[in-house]
């Protein structure tokens, strides 16, 4: 099983929609076997929280379920998870400073770097911005998603999936 867990601030808006986006990717290619996704805020501010009815909104009008209740990444989450998935600068700056070793730090990957788009660096926060925002970050996660999952399924040898 390969794990893979995304994590921006809070964990409601950013993080919780690509656990989405990547599920029904998965889902789509008959590997839901084979990859899980979770999703983890850097902060705990939000726990036990639904996603941002806003984000939950918009992902919903593209067949995304978020379904995942907020959490604060924590220090097992290095050993449960192979890829740690992260939306921002920021969030990269905070998960590194947990990392106990290399192999920790060799986990954590910023997110748009499987967008194929140069010159996208990160995936904002739409939490303070309108609608645009929240379609915004939709549109770069299913880039970003699509990349990684490709990466994802060349690496662990599942090719033979659709």
């Amino acid at each position: 099983m390969v794990n893979v867990i995304f994590v921006c601030m809070g964990n409601i808006c950013r993080s919780p929609s690509a656990e989405a986006v990547m599920t029904k990717l998965i889902s789509d290619k008959g590997l839901s076997d084979k990859i899980k996704c979770d999703s983890a805020g850097t902060i705990a501010t939000h726990t036990g929280e639904n996603a941002d009815s806003r984000m939950m909104r918009h992902a919903s009008k593209r067949g995304y379920d978020l379904t995942s209740i907020a959490r604060q990444f924590k220090m097992d989450d290095f050993d449960k998870f192979d890829y740690i998935v992260v939306m921002d600068k920021y969030n990269y700056r905070d998960i590194s400073a947990q990392s106990r070793n290399e192999k920790d730090q060799a986990k954590i990957l910023l997110m748009t770097d499987y967008s194929g788009d140069n010159s996208l660096n990160e995936v904002p926060d739409p939490y303070y911005g309108g609608a645009a925002g929240f379609e915004n970050v939709l549109d770069i996660l299913e880039k970003s998603c699509n990349g990684l999952l490709a990466e994802v399924i060349k690496k662990h040898g599942l090719n033979g999936y659709s």
